[in-house]
């Protein structure tokens, strides 16, 4: 349990189960409704996210996570993101992420008429969003 004065958790979970735990000092997540920050104490809340960049400055430095959405659920000490996927900056694969643009960009671009567009803009949007975090963790 973390020390609520200073710090809280902060439990990362996907579809595949528990992928990391921190303790942080602030956190910063992008809510549907616009990004939001947390610290220490901060009052209950539950939102949905959606695809954006989560960053947490903890007790060892910061750390950023890809996320495609989903939830995030605050209660004082404990901050539990529920995500659709989630990928650590450090962890992405910059050129399947590359891979993934190109393909969205394809699909947007010379649509059939068996093209879902909504999906492939949401493919693009996510994999945008990876390629950003991705790179912008390998420049730091």
């Amino acid at each position: 349990m973390a020390d609520t004065e200073n710090s809280f958790t902060v439990t990362v979970v996907t579809p595949f189960g528990t992928q990391e735990e921190y303790n942080v000092t602030h956190m910063r997540a992008p809510g549907t409704e616009g990004s939001f920050g947390v610290l220490p104490d901060h009052l209950p809340f539950m939102t949905a996210l959606q695809v954006g960049s989560i960053t947490m400055d903890t007790t060892e430095g910061q750390v950023e996570w890809a996320t495609s959405g989903g939830y995030a659920e605050v209660l004082g000490d404990r901050v539990t993101i529920l995500a659709q996927t989630a990928e650590r900056a450090d962890k992405i694969d910059l050129e399947r992420a590359k891979e993934a643009e190109k393909r969205a960009l394809g699909r947007l671009s010379e649509p059939t008429t068996d093209t879902d567009i909504e999906r492939a803009r949401i493919a693009l949007a996510r994999a945008l969003n990876r390629v950003r975090i991705g790179s912008h963790s390998r420049s730091n």
